[in-house]
């Protein structure tokens, strides 16, 4: 029987998934930082280069490298399905790419939490709200500066808790939706729809600087 996740294993995963993201520590897979700067070489203005990270982010992911570095998801010290960690893992560094790009500061704890906000897709709004954060305002530094310790916490509290609803009690049964892996790791094949939902809050955030805007 499936040990059942609770929301702090779904955090604990979450901050695996943004420390492997910027350090680059996965097998196979370049860091959040050499993502952004290989897709700010392309052509077109920030917002097609985003787009372009959006669109190719699952195809470029699991390759064969990736899937062969699997090993370090497989061993992650928190019992939760290898699955959902896989499935975080590359979300967080699409996003966290897109953060890069837009010339946020992402080793800012403000930063890694709306980062983490943006995972929940359109749901955010609603947690970003609950928190006292403006929706649909200019997102700037000074605006990321007012975000306290408090408020990081009651974001990522209500995030953790949003994506243990979707993955349901043991993991795998709900995962289809949210961001399901279509024939498992091995297929290696993510839902496109799921990903554009959260690539474009990323990049409305982050790039778009306009917090969570329609």
């Amino acid at each position: 029987m499936a040990e059942k996740i609770n929301e702090g294993k779904i955090m604990q995963v979450l901050n695996w998934a943004y420390d492997k993201a910027l350090d680059g520590s996965i097998p196979g897979t370049d860091s959040a930082f050499e993502m952004a700067g290989s897709y700010l070489k392309g052509d077109g203005t920030l917002v097609d280069q985003a787009n372009s990270l959006i669109r190719w982010q699952n195809t470029k992911s699991v390759t064969s490298g990736f899937l062969s570095g699997l090993g370090g998801i497989v061993t992650l010290p928190v019992a939760v399905p290898a699955s959902i960690a896989t499935v975080l893992y590359v979300q967080i560094r699409m996003i966290t790419s897109l953060a890069i790009m837009g010339g946020w500061d992402v080793k800012d704890d403000r930063v890694r939490s709306l980062v983490y906000s943006c995972l929940v897709g359109n749901a955010a709004k609603d947690i970003l709200k609950g928190t006292g954060i403006v929706v649909g305002s200019k997102m700037s530094t000074q605006l990321i500066k007012c975000i306290s310790k408090e408020t990081i916490f009651a974001i990522n509290k209500k995030v953790g808790f949003r994506l243990l609803t979707k993955f349901g009690e043991k993991g795998a049964i709900n995962l289809g939706k949210m961001i399901p892996l279509v024939g498992g790791i091995i297929g290696g094949t993510f839902d496109g729809v799921s990903t554009n939902i959260v690539g474009n809050i990323a990049r409305k955030t982050f790039i778009e600087k306009s917090l969570l805007a329609e």
